[in-house]
């Protein structure tokens, strides 16, 4: 995974609805030219255009170097020695058409069909865009292989519980094979700008559509599916309420951690060196987070306490390696990721309740 600069990220994405969101933590006004990427009001969809999805994905054919004489040859190789390209069949190479300097974003075979970012992410999402829907972020990470564009609501939603959030949908989609085209519903909680899935729920509402020849004839209904934005806040809404409801006692979240952050093996060894050391900065800042933390602590002694303990965690704590915090963030986001820890949490908590409502 490559490392986003910060150029990249105040380059590479736009981040709109300031006004109501701020800026985001990776703003530097010095890196970003003539032209700010962050917009006081919505993202205009001619913008997001001309400045990340100006260019398209092309296939190109792959070769490999093979020995050769003197007859047969076409160049030297690198230790000066007689060889020859020779085209790889079924196999295609996936490139920015902008770019001459041979990068490769993926290689798949011929039945690969790329989903151009201007068509499958832009152009799905204007069909809903109005006065009370508007693009709020949009980028490009891996150098152009994985982008998105997310709309939402320009102003947040705040519960009888205190929980303020944004509902959105996310249309993303990769050219190195790292995802097929998604479009789904995720929540951002204000407070610490968190990604949020449906914890509660089976399975979060979407669609998705793989790179092939047949695609083409699914993007009607991806289109449509765009449309549960509108209906996501009222759901979330009612889960933070279930979620608020159900008492977790202290007992009830120290057995969370153990299970969690567990201090023994498999075979119920206590762990020792490091092990013992990073699961014990694991348990002691889960366990800030939802006492004093203020993104954690107001709902601390209830189920969304604990999952929101720990997708704070997983956001803002968790250990970054080989790549920067906010681009690691967005790719989870858009993998879905974050949905599955939020499950996840969910899944080991409800167990050690007495009695749970939803």
């Amino acid at each position: 995974m490559s490392r986003e600069s910060l150029l990249d990220l105040n380059t590479y994405t736009l981040i709109g609805n300031t006004r109501h969101r701020g800026t985001a933590w990776h703003y530097r006004a010095d890196l970003q030219g003539t032209e700010p990427n962050h917009y006081s009001g919505p993202i205009p969809i001619a913008d997001v255009q001309r400045r990340l999805f100006d260019w398209q994905a092309v296939q190109l054919p792959v070769a490999i170097e093979r020995p050769a004489d003197l007859l047969t040859m076409t160049h030297l190789n690198a230790t000066g020695s007689p060889a020859r390209w020779v085209v790889v069949p079924d196999r295609l190479a996936v490139a920015r058409s902008d770019r001459s300097d041979g990068t490769v974003m993926g290689m798949f075979t011929e039945s690969y069909v790329p989903h151009q970012y201007d068509e499958w992410l832009l152009g799905s999402v204007a069909n809903i865009l109005d006065d009370d829907l508007s693009i709020s972020s949009a980028g490009l990470l891996r150098d152009g292989a994985v982008a998105w564009v997310e709309v939402s609501v320009p102003e947040s939603i705040r519960t009888p519980e205190g929980v303020e959030f944004r509902p959105n949908l996310l249309a993303t989609t990769t050219f190195d094979g790292s995802l097929a085209t998604t479009y789904k519903r995720t929540v951002t909680n204000v407070v610490c700008d968190n990604t949020r899935g449906l914890a509660l729920a089976e399975a979060g509402l979407q669609v998705k559509v793989k790179h092939s020849r047949r695609s083409a004839l699914r993007l009607a209904s991806a289109r449509d599916a765009l449309a549960v934005v509108h209906s996501m806040a009222e759901d979330f809404a009612d889960e933070i309420r279930a979620m608020c409801a159900i008492d977790v006692e202290a007992r009830q979240w120290g057995q969370f951690l153990d299970g969690w952050a567990p201090s023994v093996d498999t075979t119920g060894a206590p762990l020792a060196g490091r092990a013992r050391t990073t699961t014990d900065r694991r348990r002691a800042a889960l366990d800030d987070l939802y006492r004093v933390d203020p993104r954690v602590a107001p709902w601390a002694g209830t189920a969304y306490g604990v999952i929101q303990a720990v997708n704070t965690y997983e956001h803002h704590l968790r250990p970054v390696r080989g790549t920067d915090r906010a681009a690691r963030n967005t790719l989870r986001a858009v993998a879905g990721q974050f949905e599955a820890v939020d499950r996840a949490t969910w899944n080991e908590l409800s167990p050690l309740l007495s009695r749970v409502t939803v």
